[in-house]
């Protein structure tokens, strides 16, 4: 698993890490798997997630697998900040929040993201 939880502002964050899989969608379906587990496994809205899709493909079959794990996890995660998603990406992204109700906000710039996440 290449996700893993990391620190800013003394506050934990989940940084999921889908980047640089490219168009492989093996690898984005196992690591989805397992950091649907981890999440899973934390207390309702305490999860401040950090999802990395740089240099990945989110393709059609990809979708309904993201939005089902969305679901899942939506009542365990308080904030969602997402790098690497831009043009055709940034609008599945946003089909992806609206269809579960999950806001996402999206930032150039791993710093920004925490940042954000560890703001409150």
């Amino acid at each position: 698993m290449k996700s893993k939880w990391i620190e800013h502002n003394g506050k934990q964050v989940l940084y999921q890490d889908f980047s640089n899989f490219f168009f492989n969608e093996k690898s984005v379906i196992e690591e989805l798997q397992e950091v649907q587990d981890l999440v899973l496994s934390q207390p309702e809205n305490s999860v401040l997630v950090l999802s990395n899709f740089s240099n990945t493909e989110i393709t059609a079959n990809l979708m309904p697998l993201l939005n089902e794990s969305s679901s899942k996890t939506k009542s365990h995660v308080r904030k969602t900040a997402v790098l690497g998603i831009t043009g055709v990406k940034r609008t599945l992204g946003d089909l992806l929040s609206r269809i579960t109700g999950q806001p996402l906000m999206y930032f150039n710039s791993e710093f920004e993201a925490k940042e954000w996440l560890t703001k409150e």
